[in-house]
């Protein structure tokens, strides 16, 4: 069932490009709210596109240029391949189309700042789809952190412990190609960098390895770093997608001088450990704070998009826009770089990968 703001007014008009594994996600949360509605997807399988298209009622296309040209809209969802992200938005912006694109913006810092300026020229919102913070106990955690109660903050771990069996990566070639996916870092891990930087502050530097162990993929299925935060509090990044027989964790650990949280689960939907000097009434709402999640995706596309539209409105600022993704980004390129060169690399990187 949809929901309602009474004071919306004519609902924002949606097109969606990319209608493969993440679009469902999309095209769920825009049939959930009132304010939205889908006018027209593509996708350059046009099979796919049709399907989805007459599925929804609405019409398809084979190129974002043809949709552009054919459908007026107000906002472009954009679920392409990673590499693609940049050109597709910079297309939608100087259409005088807002922008909405799955994480990573991009996979190059050069490519995610076009992204950004194209948008700052066309006077249009670059938002950047970071749903896991959005999960009920993630909001909680943040909570913890900006009230103080950890009092500092000594230690953050992410683990993110997946499975992608060679038959993902074999049911699209772009996938796991450094052109257009990178790796286990880059893609499954993403949001778990987003959160870490989100949580502890600013990255000083980084040290990485990173391995392709076990997939056929020109990029990495297992990636280990360590973080210095400016702060001093110091980090771990643990990923895999080799993780036998299925999904086992995505998790974000914090440790502090008064305060030691872990939110765990497959994908950062459950409180496991909550333990503070001091109390505070959000710790009444511990238990009720875990969700059981269908896909590793949660719940949080439908509030990321109730954010977009009260941005839209002019009643809020965006959860996560195209500076928000560009952070997470550079971290990553900044892992990759220190995975290939053996070296320490310092945050915000001297040399762009």
């Amino acid at each position: 069932m949809k929901s309602h703001d009474s004071r919306a007014e004519t609902p924002l008009r949606i097109a969606l490009l990319g209608c493969g594994r993440i679009s469902k996600n999309h095209l769920d949360a825009i049939e959930r709210i009132e304010d939205l509605e889908l006018v027209a997807v593509a996708d350059s399988d046009v099979a796919r596109a049709l399907e989805i298209g007459a599925a929804r009622g609405v019409p398809a296309f084979g190129t974002l240029e043809e949709m552009l040209a054919a459908v007026p809209s107000d906002l472009v969802t954009i679920c392409t391949p990673s590499g693609l992200h940049p050109e597709h938005g910079i297309l939608a912006a100087r259409a005088g189309r807002h922008v909405l694109t799955e994480k990573p913006m991009a996979i190059s810092l050069e490519a995610a700042d076009r992204l950004v300026q194209a948008c700052d020229a066309a006077r249009v919102n670059l938002f950047v789809v970071k749903q896991n913070r959005l999960n009920p106990p993630i909001q909680l955690l943040k909570r913890a952190v900006d009230k103080g109660r950890f009092g500092r903050l000594y230690m953050a771990n992410v683990t993110v412990r997946w499975t992608r069996p060679q038959e993902y990566y074999d049911a699209e070639p772009w996938r796991g190609t450094w052109e257009f996916d990178g790796g286990a870092l880059m893609n499954q891990a993403s949001h778990y960098v987003d959160l870490m930087q989100w949580f502890v502050g600013p990255v000083e530097s980084v040290m990485a390895k990173t391995a392709t162990q076990a997939r056929r993929i020109e990029a990495e299925d297992s990636g280990v770093a360590v973080l210095k935060f400016r702060s001093g509090a110091l980090g771990v990044i643990e990923v895999s997608v080799l993780t036998y027989p299925k999904n086992l964790e995505g998790s974000i650990t914090l440790l502090g001088e008064k305060g030691s949280v872990k939110i765990g689960g497959t994908a950062v939907n459950k409180v496991e450990h909550w333990s503070f000097a001091d109390y505070d009434d959000d710790d009444k709402l511990v238990d009720s704070a875990a969700t059981t999640p269908p896909s590793v995706y949660g719940f949080g596309h439908v509030p990321y998009y109730e954010n977009v539209v009260a941005v839209m409105r002019g009643r809020a600022k965006a959860d996560t826009d195209g500076r928000a993704g560009r952070k997470s980004l550079e971290l990553i390129l900044g892992i990759y770089e220190s995975a290939k060169t053996g070296r320490e690399v310092p945050i915000p990187m001297r040399t762009r990968v």
